[in-house]
């Protein structure tokens, strides 16, 4: 069992399975991804055979995966919101445990809950955990669900779309229901993301890039009805990071003209990017192009220290895809998006424009990982 596992299944225990306060706790995400023992656990192999509905639904051979929601909104009056709703699973063993009590389970979930307010310049995190048994926490193919306590992404039809989005935290929430704007999108190579050298260092990933979302935002008392566009992530993995990478910058950019992009970049301890970075441009109709590393950069620029942990994110960062001519600036809509929660990482709503110019061309969500010291 890795630390983080570990430390995971501490906090289970000791925060009685329940919301999680800001610990401090120094965790990365690499550390929950790239470490740890990965015998008798399914790996991502080349050539998926992807399987619907049941691949919306867990895969608990595997160590990881998430149901991960991103999103810019806007409510009638202009305010801008952008919102974080992630289902995190990690596997605490390999096999099932038999003869064990109704509350023993070898799975455990997390759950991250962002909103950031633009125009009040505010950014609220939440953070849950739960034991995968007695129905506090799972996930299910069909219908479709994914939940954390009260927190879910639920189907409300006799498909998988439309999802109904709701999570709460301290003073905020969302209740959101999202449909897809266009066809699904397989990433890498046919669903199969390389991200190391050896077999296995890979998750399969299949992502909606485009959702419309439309529902209300809750602020302390307020209700703000609200609409947008969405972009939901789906990967499960097992080890799935190869070694010597620190971290990451992902970024998925929904821009005017019809086109979302995609594109991470996965870095070495000298933050030099290593060549299994990659990603996708989907055009207005939903076809795919892929992206190798060699065919795009991102140059970090401006950044931001966290007066919380010190730890320092390029926040400003400009994109290059020269074969599909496009350069971009990316810009925060505000610094102080860090998730300082049992992982720390910055992940928070951003908009593009041209170099030189003030119009924009798009917005997205940028995140980044292993820029704070565990």
């Amino acid at each position: 069992m890795t630390r983080a596992i570990m430390v995971l299944l501490l906090a289970l225990l000791t925060a009685a399975c329940g919301p999680a306060a800001d610990s401090g706790s120094g965790l990365t995400v690499v550390s929950l991804l790239g470490d740890g023992e990965s015998a008798g656990y399914a790996r991502a192999s080349p050539a998926p055979d992807f399987t619907f509905p049941a691949d919306h639904g867990p895969h608990p051979d595997y160590r990881s995966e998430w149901w991960y929601f991103t999103g810019n909104l806007v409510a009638g009056d202009g305010r801008e919101f952008g919102f974080q709703l992630t289902f995190f699973r990690f596997a605490l063993a390999a096999d099932e445990r038999t003869g064990a009590s109704a509350w023993g389970t070898r799975q455990v979930w997390m759950g991250h809950f962002a909103l950031t307010d633009v125009a009040g310049k505010r950014f609220h995190r939440a953070e849950v955990f739960q034991r995968g048994a007695l129905g506090l926490a799972g996930a299910r193919a069909a219908p479709f669900r994914a939940w954390i306590g009260d927190w879910e992404a639920r189907q409300e039809g006799d498909e998988f779309f439309p999802l109904a989005l709701s999570a709460d935290g301290a003073g905020f929430g969302i209740d959101l229901q999202v449909s897809p704007l266009k066809p699904m999108v397989f990433q890498g190579d046919g669903g199969y993301s390389a991200k190391g050298p050896e077999p296995g260092n890979a998750s399969l990933y299949y992502a909606f890039t485009r959702l419309a979302a439309e529902g209300v935002v809750r602020l302390g008392d307020k209700t703000v009805d609200v609409e947008g566009e969405a972009w939901l992530d789906r990967e499960w993995s097992t080890s799935a990071l190869g070694p010597g990478i620190e971290g990451w910058d992902w970024l998925s950019l929904q821009m005017d003209d019809g086109r979302d992009l995609m594109i991470y970049q996965l870095r070495h301890e000298d933050g030099s990017p290593s060549e299994f970075s990659a990603g996708s441009l989907i055009d207005a109709e939903g076809r795919v192009t892929r992206l190798a590393s060699r065919d795009f950069s991102m140059r970090p620029g401006r950044r931001w220290r966290s007066p919380e942990t010190g730890a320092a994110y390029p926040v400003e960062w400009t994109v290059e895809v020269p074969g599909e001519g496009l350069a971009l600036e990316i810009l925060p809509v505000m610094d102080g998006q860090e998730m300082d929660l049992s992982v720390l990482y910055w992940e928070g709503a951003v908009r593009s424009r041209v170099p030189g110019r003030d119009s924009l061309t798009g917005r997205g969500y940028l995140e980044m990982t292993g820029y704070g010291a565990p």
